[in-house]
């Protein structure tokens, strides 16, 4: 079997029991190997909105073990603009007809970092638009402070090119 038959037969099984949040996780897990990497989890489904997160590890940050001044490490900025990217693009699906045969490629990012992330990392993308070819999605990307405060440390706008039944 190959991958692409392993693709299909999972968007099958998944699409028979509308599992968007299962085929999310699936396909990240499967077929995102820098997404299942960095530890990337579906927390929410729903129409025109997606939640991921990526844990805290140090692995992931501008500095290890620690800051300068001895605090924790900040997470790279790439990895909130990669969770703001994917969350934005995912959630898109939620919101065209057959979400398990599309195909979703960035044609525009727009992120503005508000404050270092030194904490897991939250993406909340809501779907402004999404049109026959090209859908916007805005997403914010929150993080935890070691003391627990949540606070919001990205926030951004996908276009998106949407292939429907590719």
């Amino acid at each position: 079997m190959t991958d692409a038959d392993e693709f299909s037969a999972a968007m099958d099984e998944f699409g028979e029991h509308g599992d968007l949040e299962g085929f999310v996780q699936y396909f990240i897990d499967e077929h995102q190997e820098f997404l299942s990497w960095i530890g990337t989890s579906v927390d929410n489904v729903g129409p025109g909105t997606m939640t991921l997160s990526v844990p805290y590890d140090e692995k992931l940050t501008n500095t290890r073990p620690h800051a300068p001044d001895g605090r924790r490490a900040d997470i790279h900025g790439g990895i909130a603009a990669t969770l703001l990217d994917t969350a934005g693009g995912l959630a898109l699906r939620t919101e065209i007809e057959n979400p398990f045969a599309a195909s979703i490629a960035t044609i525009n990012l727009n992120v503005n970092y508000l404050r270092p992330a030194t904490g897991d990392l939250t993406a909340t993308a809501n779907v402004v638009r999404a049109g026959s070819s090209v859908g916007v999605s805005e997403i914010v990307v929150e993080s935890t402070s070691p003391d627990g405060e949540t606070c919001e440390v990205a926030i951004g706008q996908g276009a998106y090119r949407i292939f429907r039944d590719a």
